[in-house]
């Protein structure tokens, strides 16, 4: 991953919409979720769920799904790693980050 592509990650996570989305979908796992019901989960219009959806999507940060009649979301969960190897590798620039390497093994999200 490159800088720009990171800023534009990171830019549209930095929406406290668009993070409660990726946040939903990332707890999802890997069947993802029906967009419905991730308009109930966030509480807002389907408009603007769709709005928020596209810029995540533009990023490659989520994909969308067909099954039948119904739109899925899922977390493109590389891209999450590809984010967070770039973070840890590019700008602690090669200084170890104890804690955080610590919270990688261990599972913890803090």
């Amino acid at each position: 991953m490159n800088i720009e592509s990171a800023a534009s990650a990171l830019k549209e996570l930095g929406h406290q919409t668009r993070l409660a989305i990726y946040k939903e979908l990332v707890k999802a796992g890997l069947t993802g979720m029906s967009v419905g019901e991730l308009q109930k989960r966030i509480e807002i219009p389907a408009s603007t769920l769709s709005h928020h959806l596209s810029a995540l999507m533009s990023v490659g940060l989520i994909k969308q799904e067909r099954q039948g009649r119904t739109l899925f979301c899922h977390s493109r969960y590389e891209k999450l790693e590809e984010l967070m190897a770039f973070l840890v590798e590019e700008c602690c620039a090669g200084v170890s980050c104890p804690r955080f390497e610590e919270n990688l093994t261990q599972g913890n999200s803090k």
